[in-house]
C-alpha cells in the first residue's frame, strides 16, 4: 500500500491516465478483447486512415490499448515513464513528451511506409500499409528515452542501450507497424532528451566495469532476437522467417511420407521443413545460440577473457552458417524453397543478409573491446570443461549412430550406418538453419525421434551449463602466489599507501631473505613501483631491486615514496622530485573544537538534521540496493570528468571488493546513498595501526558537506578503535609551498598540475583536505638516470590511463587549452 501511495504521489498524471483508459476500456468492452472493427476504423492509425483524411488518429490511437496483454505492457511502460519523468520535469512536460513523441514517431513511421509503398507497392511496406494500430506504448517509450537524459550516467547509458537495441530487434524480427512506430517514437524521445539535459551535461566515457556491462547487454539483446520472431503474433520483419523455430507439435511422419508420395511436392517440402523445425527437442536446439550467447553475456559482465573468446567464435560460426544458408537459398529455385519462399522481394534480401551480418557485427564489437576482458578462471578450469564436453560429444554421437542403426526400422527410410554418420553433424546445428536442407530420412518411432531431436540438444545444454559454471568460478591471478606473499608482507609493514601494492596489475620482486618486496609495473623500458617497499626492507633493498631491473633491461622509477625511501635513493646517487602531497591526521588527541573545525561541525550537524547516518559496510556483504547506488554515483562521477577513469594509485569500484577494505556510506532515511568513501588498512607487525582514504564519490544531488561528514565520522570511529592515525592519501601533482626554491623539473610538474586542475582537480582536493588540519608529508618520484625522464613520464601516464584513446587524448588537450 505504501508503494502504491508513493507511485501516485510521484506520477499522479500517469496514474490518472492509466486509470482512465482502463475505466472506459472496461466500460466499452474494448478490454480485454481489444477495440472492435468499427472503433478501430475510427480511432486506429495507419497509412489508410491518414490517407482517408482521419488526421486525428495519431492522437486517438493513444486512448485504446488493444488486447489485455498489450494493455498490461502499455500500463507498465506508461507508469515507468511517469515515475521517471514527473518528479524530474513536471506533469506538463511529461504529458507533452508522451503525446509529442508518439505523434512525431507515428507520422515519421507512416511517412516512411507510404514512401516504401510508392516505390515498390508491395512486400514489407505493403503489409505495413495495410495495418491499423492503437496503443500508447510508442509515446511511453519516447517519454522514457527522453527523460533518460536527466538520469545518472550509469542508468542513462543502460536505459538507452537496452531501449534502442530492443526496438531495433523488434523491427527486425517482428516488424509490425506498432514496432516501427515505437522505434521512431523512441528516436524522437532521444532527440527531445537533448533539450532536457542541462547545458553542461555531456555523456563522458564509461568506467572499465561499466563498459563490460554495456557490451554484455548488447550481446544479450542481440541473442533474444530470434525469440521475438518465435513468439510474435504475426511477424513480418526482415528476419521473421525465423518464426519457423516456434514450439509447435510436429506433423506425423507417416502422413508426410504419404503426401510426399503424391503429386503435391510443395506441401511435401513444407511438411518436411516442419518435421525438421518443430518439436521440443528441435525447439531447444533452435534456442541453443540464444542460450550460449546469454551465458557469454554473463561472462562478459564478469570480465572473463574466455567469454570473449567464446563470444567471438560463436558469432563467427553463426555468421558462417548465415552465409552458407544464403548461398543455399540463392542457388535453389524459388519454387523449391521451403521457408524463404514466403519471404519474397526486399524482405527476402534482408532475411539473407542480416543473419550473417548481425553476429559478424557483434564479433567485431567484441574484438575491438577485447582489452576490457582480462579476468581468467583458476588453472585447469577450461581443460576440465573441454574434457567433459568432449566426452559428452563422443558419447551422444556414438549413441546416435549405433542406436540409430539398431532401430533403423523406426525411420521412414531406414538409414545405413554411413547415412547416420553423414547426418550426425546436422544434429548439432540449430534446426532454423536446416529448413532448406532436404532430409534423407525422418523418424517415425519414439526412440528414433528421441535420437533425432535430442542428440544435439543434450550436448549443447551440457556446454552451456559448463560455461556458466566456469564463468562464475572465482577469478584467478596469474601471480596469485606472489600476490598472497606480498599481502602478508604488507601486513608486516609499509608506508601509509602500502596496501596499494596488493592491487591487481602489480608484479612483485622479493629480496633473497623474503623479508621485503617491491610492487612494480613494467611500461616500455620502465619498471614503475607502487609506494615504498613492503615488509621489513633493509639498507640494500633499493639497490638490490635496481640490480634486478638492470638485469631485465628496465629503468627503475620509485613512485609515491616517502622521505625514508627518498633518502635511501639519495645515498645511491639517484635524483628525485615531489609528485604528491600526503595529508595525515594523528587521531589520539584530535577533537573537532575551535573555529578552524567549523566546516566539519556544520557538516555533522546538517547530516543529523537531515536524518543522514554513517553506515559501514564490506562490499561483498552489502545489499544490492546500496551497491547499485554506489555504482551509479561512481559512473556519474566518471562521466562528469569527460575523460577515462584513472587507475594505478587511485582505486575504483574493483578495489572495493577487497575484504580488508572498509566502506563508509552516507545514507538517509529512504536508504538513498549520498556519498561513499573507502578505507585501506595500514599495518605494523601484523596489526592495523591506521587507515588510508582511497575511494571518494558523492551524489551530484546529495547534501552539501557529505565528504566532510564521512571523513569526520571515520575519524570518530577509528578513534574508538584506538587507531593511531588516518591518512587522507596523496594528492597527485599538488604540493605544499614550503618556501624552497624548486628545481626546473619541479617547476615543470607544478605547471602540469596547474594545467590539469580544471580536469582532475588535484589542487582543489589538497585544499579540501586542509579543512582537517592535517600534517603534510611529501611523496616523491626517485629515479637513477635523468635521461630516462621522458620514458618515465610516459610510463606514469600509461599506468594512470591504460585505456585512453586518441579521441580522449584530444579531448584532454582541448580542455587543457
Amino acid at each position: 500500500m505504501n508503494r502504491l501511495v508513493r507511485m501516485v504521489r510521484r506520477a499522479p498524471l500517469s496514474v490518472a491516465f492509466v486509470l482512465m483508459v482502463w475505466a472506459y476500456g472496461l466500460a466499452t468492452r474494448s478490454l480485454p478483447g481489444g477495440p472492435g472493427e468499427r472503433l478501430l476504423e475510427h480511432a486506429g492509425t495507419g497509412v489508410g486512415p491518414l490517407a482517408a483524411g482521419r488526421w486525428w488518429t495519431p492522437l486517438s490511437a493513444m486512448l485504446w490499448w488493444g488486447t489485455l496483454g498489450a494493455a498490461l505492457a502499455t500500463t507498465a511502460l506508461v507508469l515507468l515513464g511517469g515515475a521517471l519523468a514527473e518528479p524530474r520535469i513536471g506533469a506538463a512536460r511529461t504529458a507533452a513528451l508522451l503525446v509529442g513523441t508518439q505523434v512525431v514517431g507515428t507520422l515519421a513511421a507512416l511517412g516512411l511506409v507510404a514512401a516504401g509503398v510508392a516505390v515498390r507497392g508491395e512486400g514489407w511496406a505493403g503489409d505495413l500499409a495495410a495495418q491499423v494500430v492503437v496503443g500508447a506504448a510508442p509515446g511511453a517509450i519516447g517519454l522514457v528515452l527522453a527523460v533518460s537524459s536527466t538520469l545518472t550516467a550509469l542508468w542513462r547509458r543502460r536505459l538507452r542501450l537496452i531501449g534502442v537495441a530492443t526496438l531495433v530487434m523488434l523491427v527486425a524480427y517482428s516488424g509490425e507497424l506498432t514496432d516501427v512506430i515505437m522505434l521512431f517514437s523512441g528516436l524522437a524521445g532521444l532527440a527531445a532528451g537533448r533539450l532536457l539535459a542541462p547545458p553542461d551535461r555531456h555523456p563522458g566515457p564509461a568506467s572499465r566495469t561499466e563498459v563490460r556491462v554495456l557490451i554484455a547487454l548488447v550481446v544479450a539483446v542481440s541473442a533474444v532476437g530470434p525469440l521475438i520472431a518465435a513468439f510474435a503474433h504475426a511477424p513480418i520483419g526482415p528476419l521473421s522467417v525465423l518464426q519457423f523455430v516456434v514450439l509447435s507439435p510436429p506433423p506425423d511422419a507417416a502422413t508426410v511420407q504419404q503426401i510426399c508420395a503424391s503429386a503435391d511436392a510443395a506441401m511435401c517440402r513444407d511438411l518436411q521443413a516442419q518435421l525438421r523445425l518443430y518439436g521440443i527437442g528441435p525447439a531447444l536446439a533452435s534456442v541453443v545460440p540464444v542460450l550460449l550467447l546469454l551465458v557469454v553475456a554473463d561472462g562478459l559482465r564478469r570480465g572473463r577473457r574466455a567469454a570473449l573468446v567464446v563470444g567471438i567464435a560463436l558469432n563467427l560460426v553463426l555468421a558462417a552458417l548465415g552465409v552458407l544458408l544464403a548461398v543455399l537459398v540463392v542457388s535453389t529455385p524459388t519454387e523449391q524453397l521451403m521457408v524463404y519462399q514466403a519471404a519474397p522481394g526486399a524482405r527476402r534480401i534482408f532475411a539473407l543478409v542480416l543473419p550473417p551480418l548481425l553476429p559478424l557485427a557483434v564479433a567485431v564489437l567484441l574484438w575491438c573491446t577485447r582489452r576490457r576482458f582480462a579476468v581468467r578462471a583458476p588453472a585447469g578450469t577450461y581443460r576440465r570443461l573441454l574434457a567433459t564436453t568432449g566426452g559428452v560429444l563422443v558419447a551422444v554421437s556414438a549413441v546416435y549412430v549405433l542406436v540409430g542403426a539398431a532401430v533403423a526400422d523406426q525411420f521412414d527410410r531406414p538409414p545405413t550406418l554411413g547415412m547416420l554418420l553423414a547426418d550426425l553433424p546436422l544434429r548439432f546445428l540449430p534446426p532454423g538453419y536446416l529448413g532448406e536442407v532436404e532430409p534423407d530420412f525422418l523418424p517415425q518411432g519414439y526412440l528414433a525421434t528421441l535420437l533425432f531431436e535430442w542428440t544435439g540438444a543434450v550436448f549443447w545444454l551440457v556446454v552451456a551449463g559448463g560455461l556458466l559454471l566456469a564463468f562464475r568460478r572465482p577469478r584467478a591471478d596469474p601471480g596469485a602466489s606472489d600476490a598472497e606473499r606480498a599481502r602478508e608482507l604488507a601486513r608486516r609493514g609499509g608506508s601509509d599507501l602500502g596496501w596499494l601494492t596488493t592491487w591487481a596489475g602489480n608484479s612483485y620482486w622479493f629480496d633473497e631473505a623474503g623479508e621485503a618486496a617491491v610492487a612494480y609495473r613494467v611500461h616500455g623500458p620502465v619498471a614503475l613501483t607502487t609506494a615504498d617497499p613492503i615488509g621489513a626492507p633493509g639498507d640494500e633493498t633499493i639497490a638490490a631491486f635496481a640490480r634486478f631491473c638492470r638485469e631485465h633491461g628496465w629503468t627503475p622509477a620509485l613512485y609515491s615514496v616517502t622521505d625514508d625511501t627518498r633518502r635511501a635513493c639519495d645515498a645511491l646517487g639517484w635524483s628525485s622530485v615531489q609528485v604528491a602531497e600526503e595529508t595525515v591526521l594523528p587521531l589520539p588527541e584530535l577533537t573537532f573544537t575551535g573555529k578552524k573545525w567549523q566546516d566539519v561541525r556544520t557538516a555533522l550537524n546538517r547530516a543529523a538534521k537531515a536524518g543522514i547516518t554513517a553506515e559501514w559496510i564490506r562490499w561483498a556483504d552489502a545489499p544490492l540496493a546500496l551497491t547499485d547506488q554506489i555504482r551509479a554515483i561512481s559512473e556519474e562521477w566518471v562521466a562528469d570528468k569527460g575523460l577515462p577513469e584513472m587507475g594505478f594509485t587511485l582505486g575504483g569500484l574493483e578495489e572495493l571488493a577487497d575484504p580488508d577494505v572498509r566502506c563508509l556510506l552516507a545514507v538517509d532515511a529512504d536508504r538513498t546513498v549520498h556519498g561513499v568513501t573507502s578505507w585501506l588498512p595500514v599495518h605494523r607487525d601484523g596489526a592495523v595501526v591506521g587507515w588510508t582514504l582511497d575511494f571518494m564519490r558523492r551524489r551530484e544531488t546529495g547534501f552539501r558537506g557529505v565528504m566532510e561528514f564521512l571523513i569526520a565520522s571515520a575519524v570518530l570511529r577509528f578513534q574508538e578503535e584506538d587507531a593511531e592515525f588516518l591518512s587522507l592519501s596523496g594528492a597527485p601533482l599538488a604540493r605544499l609551498d614550503r618556501g624552497e626554491q624548486p628545481a626546473a623539473l619541479q617547476r615543470l610538474l607544478d605547471v602540469v598540475g596547474h594545467a590539469l586542475e580544471p580536469v582532475y582537480g588535484f589542487r582543489s582536493l589538497l585544499a579540501f583536505k586542509a579543512k582537517f588540519q592535517p600534517e603534510y608529508r611529501p611523496l616523491h618520484l626517485c629515479y637513477p638516470d635523468p635521461a630516462a625522464l621522458p620514458a618515465i613520464g610516459l610510463a606514469i601516464t600509461r599506468a594512470y590511463l591504460p585505456e585512453v584513446t586518441a579521441r580522449q587524448s584530444a579531448r584532454l588537450v582541448a580542455r587543457l587549452r
